[in-house]
Formats: C-alpha cells, sequence, structure tokens
C-alpha cells in the first residue's frame, strides 16, 4: 500500500457515515434501496459515499437482476485488514520511493 492507497483508505473511513454502512453491511449484502432505508439517507447521498468506499477497495457493488426485471444494486465488504501505526506509514512512504524510483530509472529514460 502506497501513501495515496493508505490515505484514500484514511479518508474514506474518516467519516461517520461510512462507518454506519461498513456496519450495514459487515453481516452481508445489501441493496442500495434496503441499505438506504437502513440509515436513513437518500439513495444519491449514499451513492456519493458508496463510491468514497469503493474507491478505496472497502466495498464491492455489482448489479443483478430481481424476479420481476428490476435491476438492483448491491454491495458488500471486501476483505481488508490495515493496521495503522508508523510501519504501516513508513512502509507506504518506502512503497512510493520505490515507485517513483522504477519510473526515473535510467533505462527508462
Amino acid at each position: 500500500m502506497d501513501s495515496e492507497e493508505l490515505l484514500a483508505f484514511l479518508s474514506a473511513v474518516g467519516h461517520a457515515q461510512r462507518i454506519r454502512i461498513i456496519t450495514e453491511l459487515a453481516p452481508g449484502q445489501l441493496y442500495v434501496s434496503e441499505l438506504a432505508r437502513r440509515l436513513g439517507v437518500s439513495r444519491p447521498l449514499l451513492y456519493m459515499h458508496l463510491e468514497r468506499l469503493e474507491k478505496a477497495g472497502l466495498v464491492v457493488g455489482r448489479l443483478e437482476l430481481s424476479d420481476d426485471g428490476k435491476a438492483l444494486k448491491y454491495f458488500e465488504l471486501a476483505p481488508f485488514d490495515v493496521r495503522l501505526n508508523v510501519d504501516t506509514i513508513l512502509a507506504a512512504v518506502q512503497e512510493d520511493a520505490s515507485g517513483e524510483g522504477a519510473q526515473h530509472s535510467p533505462e527508462g529514460s
């Protein structure tokens, strides 16, 4: 995980509404309308939060057709395990540095 991925993760979980979404999805997948009802938020607002969580790799969304032909967007948690400590931050910065070194190597010039 580089520093950009670490910041995306921290930003995604750094909001009370997104923590509530993770909590609701912990037992299993839910479709958007059901999740919006449980959280008491509009679907557009929920989609904004889900997009942030999806970009950070914390949730996965997929479309399914119901028996009556309606498209339902389901979301579920993606497996993740992040420990935040000095070592995590140092490793992210090291990952950045190793990525930059590969981009600026003499072979690439």
